[in-house]
C-alpha cells in the first residue's frame, strides 16, 4: 500500500504541530543528554561501568521474561531453543552484574569487533560506489579508516582501554544526540 501526497502532507503537519507544542521537552532532554555526555567524557570509567551494569540488567530481565514466556508456552514449537535462549540471557545478566570488570572487557572486545566490521564495510562500500558518489566517496572511505583506527587503538591498549572506551564513546554519542535535540527544539520553538 502506498501513501499518496495528501497523506504524507497530513503526517508532516501532525509531526510539525507536535514538535511546536512540545519543543520544551525536547530541549530539556537534549540539555540533559549533553550534560550526561560531558560527565561520561570527563569520567569515562564510571560511564563504562554504568553501561555494563545497564546491559547486565537488560540481559537478566529479558532472560527472566523469556523463561516465564517459554514455560507458559511449553507446547509451542522451539521450546528447547527458547529455554536455552532464556537461560543464556539470565546467565549473561548475572555474570555482567556479579563480575562487572570481566563484563567491561567483554563489551570492549565486542566494540572492537563492531569497529572492524563497520570499518571494512564502509571502505568496501566507498570503493564499490566510487563512480556513483563521485567526489563524496572519500568521506565514506575516511569513515571506514577511522573505525579501523579506533579498533586498533582500543585493541592495542587492552586491558587498560576497557576502562574508558565504552564510557567515552557513549559520552560522545550523548553529546551529539543531545545537541541535535537542542537544535531541533530551538528550531521548532519558532
Amino acid at each position: 500500500m502506498s501513501m499518496n501526497k495528501p497523506d504524507i502532507e497530513k503526517i508532516q503537519r501532525s509531526v510539525t504541530k507536535s514538535l511546536n507544542e512540545h519543543w520544551a521537552f525536547f530541549l530539556i532532554e537534549g540539555i540533559i543528554l549533553v550534560i550526561l555526555g560531558l560527565a561520561a567524557i570527563v569520567i569515562p570509567p564510571i560511564a563504562t561501568l554504568a553501561v555494563e551494569i545497564l546491559f547486565g540488567w537488560l540481559f537478566l530481565i529479558s532472560g527472566i521474561v523469556g523463561l516465564i514466556t517459554t514455560f507458559r508456552m511449553r507446547q509451542a514449537p522451539g521450546f528447547w531453543w527458547s529455554l536455552v535462549s532464556a537461560i543464556l540471557g539470565i546467565a549473561a545478566g548475572i555474570v555482567l552484574l556479579l563480575w562487572p570488570l570481566s563484563g567491561v572487557l567483554s563489551l570492549t572486545l565486542i566494540l572492537i569487533v563492531f569497529f572492524v566490521i563497520e570499518g571494512v564495510t564502509s571502505i568496501m562500500f566507498a570503493l564499490e560506489h566510487k563512480r556513483e558518489l563521485s567526489g563524496q566517496w572519500g568521506w565514506m572511505l575516511v569513515s571506514g579508516l577511522v573505525d579501523l583506527t579506533l579498533a586498533a587503538i582500543i585493541l592495542a591498549g587492552l586491558p587498560g582501554t576497557a576502562a574508558w572506551a565504552l564510557g567515552l564513546l557513549v559520552g560522545i554519542n550523548m553529546i551529539f544526540g543531545g545537541s541535535a535535540l537542542v537544535a531541533m527544539a530551538l528550531h521548532a520553538r519558532k
